[in-house]
């Protein structure tokens, strides 16, 4: 067990990234390290910290959220966008990877077709790589998702 902790404590070690000027806080894997914060900011913060063809693929997912979901909560929380409905919690949030991007539906199980990934008893996900994004089918799950009960950190699902 200390060993996985080991491992776990490695791979999280921060690395500094210079761009155009600004250093980025980049983890292991590519995942930009972000302070916890609400509202639009932290997100595009996030989003211009993410390293190459990642970074375009999280503007274009932030644009299909806010297009289908006009009225989105935004925040940055344990290192990756959330997105929910004020007093409804969050329906989905994305981190970076070093190949992909996973991007999580909080209530996937719920959603028609079920997205692809995961095991757990609500959540799942679609990890998308480069150029391997189906907008259409994306804005489907976001749209039923952002209809659902949404996920409360703390509150039993």
């Amino acid at each position: 067990m200390r060993r996985a902790a080991a491992k776990a404590g490695a791979r999280a070690k921060p690395v500094k990234v210079r761009k155009g000027g600004k250093v980025a806080v980049v983890l292991s894997g590519g995942n930009p390290r972000i302070a916890k914060a609400d509202g639009d900011a932290p997100v595009q913060a996030y989003i211009a910290a993410m390293p190459g063809w990642k970074r375009d693929l999280g503007k274009r997912l932030d644009a299909l959220i806010v297009r289908t979901v006009p009225n989105v909560r935004k925040a940055v929380k344990w290192n990756s966008p959330l997105y929910g409905i004020e007093g409804q919690g969050w329906f989905l949030g994305f981190h970076v990877f070093t190949h992909y991007v996973k991007v999580t539906f909080f209530r996937g199980t719920s959603l028609r077709p079920v997205p692809p990934g995961g095991k757990g008893k609500d959540a799942r996900w679609i990890d998308i790589r480069e150029d391997d994004l189906d907008e259409a089918q994306l804005a489907t799950w976001v749209k039923q998702a952002a209809a659902l009960p949404g996920w409360v950190p703390g509150r039993p699902s």
